[in-house]
């Protein structure tokens, strides 16, 4: 039931935040109709249905080539949808401060074309002569009109109007109907005359854009520049997860490590997530930067895989290339129990490796033990720390594998003086660090917790989405230090 009602609350979530990329990204960049908005209404909904269909198929048994074409561009979308809907929330504030400056702008063009416009001349009465008929005092004599041409304007109308009521009197009247005036016609019946009241009264026309289309020029504009932002932030963040993990160094002094095992080298790798995105070649590339740093040991914690044996057994053969002078060991993660782990520790056995099921092995100068993830508990198989760790000289260093940095605490109580982790992927996709930071205690990198050292990987590969921002990929070499040296 509350697995059912998350699913719902998943749901709703999903589809208000696409209708709110819809809206900003079609509705209100697009005309009603255009094959933009019918191919971004089209894409609204079968981006989401990909999603939903790259995050079940595994767990629902469907065949690995669908799992394949489904993941890809299902989960990609999921990383786009979240670096498209902060940029679009950046851009809700960039929004009303981009319209008050084209309105500003737009109102000081107006302001100065309406400055620039001459005012009508009119006859003032200092102009006019002493006969008050309107002419001007310094014309000559002889350049003067006649007094029979200065008719004022009103008395040229009243005799219009009398020739008209003459003709009334004499021919019969003629009505006419007036046909209603075309669109064209319309427009140059409007249209104004030249000189410059004219120009005076088209001229705010010019300058000042209407309101919807300023809002369309904002809206594309802000659109585009996210659309970018978001898209530019996932492929930069896929290429980095395609082109595999770095390499990190780190020096840890263990109190109890004697001086002969000073310097010794574990090269530490976990969430390879091998997958139906990342397959045989990301196994290789990962199995090649191991091997380039010539490790004494090799360490996998956990969350190996994202399937079947059947589906990937061939994709993680590269281990068995693996080479470390005392060997490379395995411990499971919380992904492993939902593709089989008893299968997969049989798997990875034959790889080469050595796995470690609550169990403890003497290594030069120090104890190596590892637990099983908490994620098997539900099969009866979680972890055993009394069995790793119980009857163990406590005069030796201990380094614990474990795939989830929250067994510290049982780490600490059974004076650990190491423990190696993943699990939190340093968060994977800002700001997923700080979810992340909720649930564990470390999210990446080394920290103290009484006796006991952490330190957490960000791993090598990815869930879901091929994509990290923020938390780049990396395998690290930790160097143990004995303070006898």
């Amino acid at each position: 039931m509350v697995f059912a009602l998350v699913g719902l609350v998943v749901l709703a979530l999903l589809g208000a935040v696409h209708r709110y990329l819809w809206r900003r990204f079609v509705g209100d960049t697009t005309a009603p109709g255009s094959p933009l908005r019918r191919a971004g209404t089209v894409a609204a909904f079968v981006l989401p249905l990909l999603s939903v269909g790259a995050m079940t198929s595994g767990r629902v048994g469907a065949p690995f080539w669908l799992q394949q074409v489904l993941a890809w561009p299902g989960f990609l979308w999921l990383a786009c949808l979240l670096y498209l809907t902060l940029a679009l929330l950046v851009g809700e504030v960039v929004r009303p401060v981009l319209l008050r400056v084209l309105a500003r702008r737009d109102g000081a063009i107006q302001g100065a074309g309406a400055r620039a416009v001459p005012e009508p001349a009119t006859a003032g009465p200092a102009e006019e002569s002493g006969t008050g008929t309107g002419t001007p005092a310094d014309v000559p004599d002889g350049t003067r009109p006649r007094a029979e041409e200065l008719v004022p304007s009103h008395s040229a109308g009243a005799s219009a109007r009398s020739e008209a009521a003459g003709r009334t009197a004499t021919e019969p009247v003629t009505e006419s109907v007036t046909e209603p005036a075309t669109e064209p016609e319309r427009e140059r019946e409007t249209e104004p005359t030249a000189g410059p009241l004219a120009t005076s009264a088209t001229a705010p026309a010019t300058t000042l854009a209407p309101g919807p289309s300023r809002r369309l020029f904002v809206s594309r504009v802000v659109g585009g520049a996210a659309a970018a932002a978001g898209l530019a932030t996932v492929g930069y963040g896929t290429y980095g997860v395609l082109r595999g993990p770095s390499v990190r160094r780190i020096t840890v002094p263990l109190a109890k490590l004697p001086r002969a095992a000073h310097g010794f080298r574990i090269a530490v790798v976990s969430d390879i997530h091998i997958g139906p995105i990342l397959g045989r070649a990301h196994t290789r590339r990962i199995v090649d930067t191991i091997n380039a740093t010539s490790p004494d040991l090799v360490a996998v914690v956990g969350d190996l895989v994202d399937g079947s044996v059947a589906d990937l057994g061939s994709a993680a053969e590269p281990l068995s290339a693996l080479r470390a002078r005392h060997g490379s060991f395995f411990v499971t993660g919380n992904h492993e129990y939902f593709s089989g782990a008893g299968q997969w520790v049989d798997h990875v056995r034959e790889l080469g490796l050595h796995p470690l099921e609550n169990a403890r092995v003497e290594i030069e100068g120090f104890d190596l033990a590892g637990v099983n993830d908490i994620a098997g508990e539900t099969e009866g198989q979680g972890p055993d720390f009394g069995r790793a760790l119980g009857d163990r000289d406590r005069g030796r260093a201990a380094v614990l594998l474990a795939h989830q940095p929250v067994v510290i605490h049982d780490a600490v109580e059974h004076g650990v003086d190491l423990q190696l982790s993943g699990h939190t992927h340093g968060g994977q996709l800002w700001p997923g660090n700080l979810l992340a930071e909720l649930a564990n205690p470390t999210v990446a990198g080394l920290e103290r917790y009484g006796d006991t050292q952490l330190f957490v990987s960000r791993g090598a590969g990815a869930w879901g989405p091929p994509v990290r921002v923020g938390a780049p990929s990396d395998i690290t070499v930790v160097e143990l230090a004995s303070r006898q040296a």
